[in-house]
């Protein structure tokens, strides 16, 4: 029994809307493909044997097992030749029969591997929110990612059914039916809907424990439904905004499941994680009084950006090269945001050939924006942390952002040379913004182990119009 009051919380008409594997099925849709009936993988720097994978179909996730995101050296097949990888399959324990081999390496062959096409993406998504405008207002609408977002539709039940029997929750229904449709028939590609009477938590709930696995891809969640289905939500970590750090802090406070938080004391959870723990209480009581047209904004956000090296880096220099390209990359961010950082963050991943843990490190800084602080910040942090080893995987980002206008200079240093610095940046950024990144780069730009030109080319990490990918392959 819940002690919430449900008559005393706001209700509103929400959908939560998830375009099944989204990238995956607007390659299918570009090739005349049904995207449910076709084996396709989007890869990331599928010109190398550590491709990232994307995306894929149903079809591919079936056969394969394989859910976004992985590695292709997790595919139980070598992508280059399509044969089956035995090494792979006992490492996973799968079957090494030759039926199941054939069976593996058929399907291998019959499926597609295309790179990331991010503008086309882009493309479709602003297609399919175009399309939401024709059943609520703007501001009715939030993006929650590329493929899913919610959509406030309170105040236009009774306009598109203004039947007085149908109840509200039918007129959900039908409404979510109709736009089902027609992003089908305008697209091709499908979508899952989860629905709430009552709040986007219950809408987002809703789609990922119940709608997915629906014929019609649809569910509604509403208070009435929070003892049956949201308590019975198997796992703490299925849970919206528990991951697994939260879900073994929990578990030492004797929660085990989402009936015990609901059930657990809510001073006892703010004791152990801050007005988190109060939301997480309220959540798993179907709680969540915020609202689709007032999105939440962060008083502290920062900008940072990663990427996966296309190949293990083992020289310390080439290290450093690349985190010089990142940091000056987001460097240029900052400035087109008009901010500057007090706190400079680094992270550095290992290769899967060695058991090393990530290198972490942080400094604060007086504020800035200028190139050579930030990456002597960065480099300085890695040079105190880093011994040895392989490096695949790299991630930068400032945070404790401040306005542009504030200037702070050291006794040490000449103010009128700080100021040269920072105009000499935007200069730079000014040329590259009308004639592109690659009109201005360093030298070293050149070098094998950078970058810079081959990132260039790249929207959000990816590929923008799959440059690169499987030629011949598909």
């Amino acid at each position: 029994m819940t002690i919430i009051d449900y008559s005393r919380e706001p209700r509103s008409d929400i959908a939560f809307i998830d375009i099944k594997s989204f990238y995956a099925s607007v390659e299918c849709i570009d090739r005349g493909l049904h995207p449910l009936r076709t084996s396709l993988c989007v890869m990331s720097q599928t010109d190398t044997s550590q491709g990232l994978i994307l995306a894929s179909s149903p079809i591919f996730k079936q056969v394969f097992g394989r859910n976004n995101v992985g590695r292709t050296y997790d595919l139980p097949f070598y992508v280059h030749n399509r044969r089956f990888n035995y090494r792979n399959a006992r490492r996973d324990g799968l079957r090494t029969d030759p039926a199941y081999v054939h069976y593996i390496e058929s399907w291998a062959k019959r499926s597609l591997f295309v790179p990331p096409r991010m503008e086309l993406y882009i493309e479709k998504n602003l297609e399919i929110l175009r399309l939401l405008t024709q059943y609520a207002s703007e501001e009715d609408i939030l993006p929650y990612s590329i493929d899913e977002g919610f959509i406030d539709l309170t105040h236009v039940l009774n306009y598109f059914i203004p039947d007085r029997h149908v109840s509200r929750r039918d007129k959900l229904e039908m409404i979510a039916s109709r736009i089902q449709l027609d992003i089908w028939r305008k697209t091709g590609v499908a979508s899952t809907i989860g629905l709430s009477n009552a709040n986007p938590l219950l809408a987002k709930l809703a789609l990922d424990n119940e709608a997915k696995k629906n014929p019609n891809m649809r569910a509604n969640w509403s208070y009435e439904d929070v003892a049956s289905k949201v308590w019975a939500i198997p796992e703490l970590t299925d849970f919206w905004g528990v991951g697994k750090r939260t879900a073994k802090r929990l578990n030492r406070l004797g929660i085990q499941s989402i009936y015990d938080l609901a059930h657990a004391d809510p001073d006892q959870l703010k004791k152990e994680f801050g007005v988190i723990g109060l939301q997480l209480f309220f959540h798993a009581n179907g709680v969540d009084e915020s609202k689709i047209s007032e999105p939440y904004h962060p008083k502290s956000k920062g900008i940072g950006n990663s990427q996966i090296l296309p190949r293990d880096y083992i020289q310390q220099a080439d290290i450093e090269l690349v985190l010089s390209e990142m940091a000056e990359q987001v460097a240029i961010r900052l400035r087109r945001a008009g901010k500057k950082a007090r706190v400079v963050s680094i992270y550095v991943g290992y290769s899967k050939e060695v058991d090393q843990s990530p290198l972490r490190a942080q400094a604060h800084i007086d504020p800035s924006q200028q190139t050579k602080v930030l990456t002597a910040t960065v480099i300085k942090l890695f040079r105190s942390k880093y011994e040895n080893g392989p490096v695949r995987n790299i991630g930068i980002r400032y945070s404790g952002l401040v306005e542009e206008n504030i200037h702070y200079f050291s006794l040490f240093e000449e103010p009128n040379r700080s100021l040269k610095e920072e105009s000499l940046d935007k200069t730079v950024d000014a040329i590259r913004s009308r004639f592109g990144y690659v009109s201005v780069l360093k030298a070293s730009a050149l070098l094998e182990g950078s970058r810079s030109i081959a990132r260039s080319k790249l929207i959000g990490g990816h590929a923008a119009g799959g440059a690169g990918g499987l030629d011949g392959l598909e």
